[in-house]
């Protein structure tokens, strides 16, 4: 295959043996790289290199203008906003919202050479059409908003006017100036121009381009195959066509350039593959086999992205025995991990309150890589400060707070100074952690890193700038938007060989190039091509009418990008994506269905891959009783089991093993609303506090009633003691607060009730026991400790209670069978309650014990207290007494769970919970 290029200049070389007095003008500055290398191959002798330029390079050389960057387009068009009209302006903030579409419109406009008057008088017109109504006088917000349209012109007007001033243009106003400059250039030049590889060209670009062949002695070669020319509705050749009927320097005359290679035998597959990810997976695969059966073919390939988007993923995904890449694409600043830390930074300052900053905030910027890498490299310590918030659970933290647990050091003060909602003082701030950076990563040699630090540092010098000359940018909010915007369309070139290896390119950055090789991804609807967007303040029919483009040429445009790199190409793969949705692009695109359809490709290749994807299978987890997993559990069963802890076991050994042996229990957090364990632990406590003076005094009306007053104290007193410097006077941990005291208030109310008709005498609070216990089989001894949330006499009878926050119904302490309590987690409640009345009886040994153990759940008090009961069946009577013979019952099936805890043959084997 003989690329278009060379064709070209073998072509220019023929007629032109002085390369010194020739201009080239291609669509991109890429192509160029490629001109030159086919250029010095095709010389035989020495001679004066031509010059070569983009037509962007080469208009903006015509109207001897500099194209403005972006950021001072925008500060520039809301100064020409604000000066314009007397009616109530938006701030800069809401301008950025809306600001660059009027600027894309004025750029069009301006390349289409469109009469800004008539056009803006007929958007204001249809505007006023838009909101007549009965009422005579519009409302203070339409008038202002109508006023906006009818001042459009003087905006344009105003906003070009003070570009040109400064000898700066948009790229419309470049396009435009060039028409009027263009006798100029040609008076100071007599060289021959070529134009080559040209597709859809607006107004100025054609006018220029005719122009110059008319007047001077230029060319111009067209790439595309007379194929896509002789069909009349094929939109490969609608632009091209349309010139050549156009066009009076080509009316009747053949076209230079075009070449038959569109029909020749061609390999082309097309594959739908589910989802993004699995399309750059399966690129990989298919590089992997080319390179490993057929190596020749990627010697000239490319791979083209459809959504640009997919760039990361893809270098992930390139195979090992890939000799050579090259990104011959811009990567967005947006997605690098430097525009996320600065992005952070910017929303960290602008959130902070009069108490301070809110904690999340705060541990999301200790945490971010920089943050880290800053604190690594100056030996300071974020754990410290970490800790400190989530151990005394703070919400806010304030400045001083933070500077008492942090030393004093440059760079890390600066990510916490106040700049007092001052952008220039946070954007000084910015350079200087860049700088700091800066001098980390030299060392790395990390020199992606650094040029994004570089980029990074032009971009904020640039807004530094801006800053100083204009007021608009005067909190954090604006700036945040300015910045996210610019993040957005500001670039990260690739630095590389574009003649070697596989291309990864985007399919603008495809034209004029050939390639043997070609892939093609997200080839669906919405994505190529684009689908009916109209990002637009002009009307679709004005547009019409104004000769401006539509969705109709911009699908026009990406049918012919695609038939163009199809033309030369000999291996085609063509992906797409097979479920689609609104934000991957819709069904697979048309220009795949067109070419399925074309009489002259019957032996294309389509089907749906199928990713080869692990079936994920969750192996159960299972630890072996190793020695000193065994001594650990000696030490353990020395220092006592509790009921909680063997719960946890016949739950799940896994989490027994994890939680109780090796103390791996969740990680510390803060507590912005109350945690329901924090929740039980405030209520046991005010319960114990509340009760104490009444231990061993038989309870009355009188007594309990004495003790209310206290309730709002000693609960507060609590919620301080545990959660901390929680905030309780707003939000949710108010209503907890709240919650808490009417739990408590109708515990007492309900005790009050009961005394009506029944005794009780508080026997003991929160005691703490640890008991021996014989387990046969084992040489060593066995603990089991636990506390009792309450021990009383009720009616004579000694009752042990214990108070749960969370609900429990009775079937959950009522058991027909001993075997259920060791196999079943559900019934974990009856488990412990009979573990307390073991230790009970071990503390208090009687030949007739006769005791009870049940359950307050404080969230279920209508079922009154919760007794442990044995049944002789489902449905039988029920014994809530707890004598001798249950306790050695009871101890016998204890026994045996100990004894599996303990036996180094048996693993800990995880359950499914």
């Amino acid at each position: 295959m003989q690329s278009f290029i060379k064709d070209v200049v073998q072509d220019v070389l023929r007629n032109n043996q002085d390369t010194g007095n020739v201009i080239f003008i291609l669509p991109s500055k890429r192509a160029g790289v490629f001109l030159k290398k086919i250029l010095s191959k095709s010389l035989t002798k020495t001679v004066l290199a031509p010059e070569i330029y983009s037509i962007e390079d080469f208009i903006e050389k015509v109207s001897n203008l500099v194209t403005a960057n972006t950021t001072t387009q925008l500060f520039e068009l809301y100064n020409a906003y604000l000066k314009v009209g007397d009616y109530e302006k938006e701030s800069f903030d809401s301008f950025l919202k809306w600001g660059q579409i009027l600027l894309q419109d004025f750029n069009e406009v301006d390349r289409y050479l469109v009469d800004a008057s008539t056009l803006y008088q007929n958007v204001a017109a249809i505007q006023e059409v838009n909101h007549w109504s009965l009422n005579p006088d519009n409302s203070e917000m339409i008038e202002n908003y109508l006023h906006f349209w009818r001042y459009l012109e003087d905006i344009y007007n105003q906003f070009n006017n003070r570009l040109l001033e400064q000898g700066l243009g948009h790229q419309g106003l470049i396009y435009k100036t060039s028409v009027s400059e263009l006798p100029n250039y040609l008076k100071t030049t007599s060289k021959k121009h070529i134009f080559l590889g040209f597709n859809a060209l607006n107004t100025a670009e054609s006018i220029l381009i005719q122009t110059i062949l008319e007047k001077t002695e230029a060319s111009i070669y067209w790439d595309i195959d007379p194929y896509f020319l002789k069909d009349n509705i094929h939109d490969a050749g609608y632009f091209i066509r349309n010139y050549q009927n156009t066009w009076n320097i080509l009316k009747g005359k053949p076209l230079a350039g075009l070449t038959n290679y569109y029909n020749t035998e061609k390999n082309i597959e097309i594959i739908g593959v589910p989802k993004n990810i699995s399309q750059v997976n399966y690129v990989g695969e298919l590089l992997y086999n080319i390179q490993n059966e057929s190596p020749d073919a990627l010697r000239n390939a490319a791979i083209v992205l459809g959504n640009e988007e997919l760039l990361n993923p893809l270098l992930n995904s390139i195979p090992d025995n890939i000799p050579a890449t090259n990104i011959t694409m811009g990567q967005k600043l947006e997605s690098t991990t430097l525009a996320s830390f600065f992005t952070n930074l910017i929303e960290f300052h602008e959130q902070k309150t009069d108490k301070g900053w809110f904690y999340k905030h705060l541990l999301n910027l200790l945490t971010h890589s920089y943050a880290v890498l800053l604190f690594d490299a100056n030996e300071v310590s974020a754990d410290i400060l970490i800790s400190k918030i989530k151990t005394n659970n703070w919400s806010y933290i304030t400045n001083e707070q933070i500077s008492a647990l942090l030393p004093e050091n440059a760079a890390i003060q600066l990510l916490f100074e106040d700049v007092k909602n001052n952008p220039n003082r946070l954007i000084d701030n910015f350079l200087s952690l860049i700088q700091s950076i800066r001098v980390i990563e030299v060392v790395k040699q990390n020199s992606l890193l650094l040029e994004q630090l570089y980029k990074f540092f032009t971009l904020f010098n640039q807004l530094k700038d801006l800053c100083n000359s204009f007021t608009y940018i005067n909190n954090l909010k604006s700036l945040k938007h300015l910045f996210k915007q610019l993040l957005s369309s500001e670039t990260l070139d690739f630095q590389g060989n574009p003649i070697e290896g596989i291309q990864i390119m985007g399919m603008l950055e495809s034209r004029l190039l050939d390639f043997e090789t070609i892939i093609i991804t997200s080839v669906n609807e919405g994505v190529l091509p684009s689908g009916k967007s109209n990002n637009s303040f002009i009307p679709f029919d004005l547009k019409i009418k104004n000769g401006l483009p539509t969705y109709k040429e911009k699908d026009a445009v990406y049918t012919y990008h695609f038939y163009r790199l199809l033309q030369r190409a000999k291996n085609v793969y063509i992906l797409y994506n097979t479920e689609p949705d609104a934000l991957e692009g819709g069904e697979r695109s048309r220009l795949i269905t067109q070419l399925l359809t074309d009489d002259n490709r019957t032996n294309i290749k389509s089907f749906i891959a199928t990713p080869t994807i692990q079936p994920i299978t969750k192996e159960i987890e299972q630890v072996e009783k190793s020695t000193s997993l065994a001594a650990l559990i000696k030490d353990k069963a020395r220092k006592g089991f509790s009921p909680s802890s063997l719960s946890n076991y016949i739950r799940n050994p896994i989490d027994f093993y994890k939680q109780n042996l090796l103390n791996i229990n969740e990680v510390l957090q803060v507590e912005e609303t109350l945690a329901p364990n924090t929740f039980g632990t405030i209520v046991h406590d005010s319960l114990e506090e509340l009760y104490t003076p009444l231990i061993g005094k038989p309870l009355t009306a009188d007594l309990l009633n004495g003790i209310r007053k206290g309730i709002p104290t000693i609960v507060a007193q609590n919620f301080e003691k545990t959660f901390k410097d929680g905030n309780i006077s707003s939000g949710k941990n108010y209503i907890s607060f709240h919650v808490i005291l009417k739990y408590i208030q109708t515990f007492i109310d309900v005790e009050v009730k009961e005394l009506a008709d029944h005794s009780i005498t508080i026997v003991a609070l929160e005691q703490a026991l640890s008991v021996p216990l014989e387990v046969a089989g084992l040489d060593f001894p066995i603990i089991l400790k636990g506390k009792l949330d309450r021990v009383d006499e009720y009616d004579g009878i000694t009752r042990i209670i214990d108070y749960k926050t969370g609900k429990v119904e009775r079937r959950n302490v009522e058991i027909v069978e001993w075997d259920i309590l060791t196999e079943e987690y559900q019934f974990s409640k009856a488990f412990q309650l009979l573990c307390y009345g073991l230790m009970y009886s071990k503390t208090h040994p009687t030949e007739n014990l006769s005791i009870q153990a049940g359950i307050i759940s404080l969230k279920n008090f209508a079922e009154g207290t919760l007794l442990f009961a044995q049944k002789e069946s489902a449905r039988g009577a029920k014994n809530h007494i707890i004598n001798n013979e249950v306790i050695s019952d009871f101890e016998q099936i204890l026994g045996q769970l100990i004894t599996e805890i303990c036996n180094a043959d048996i693993p800990f084997t995880e359950k499914e919970v």
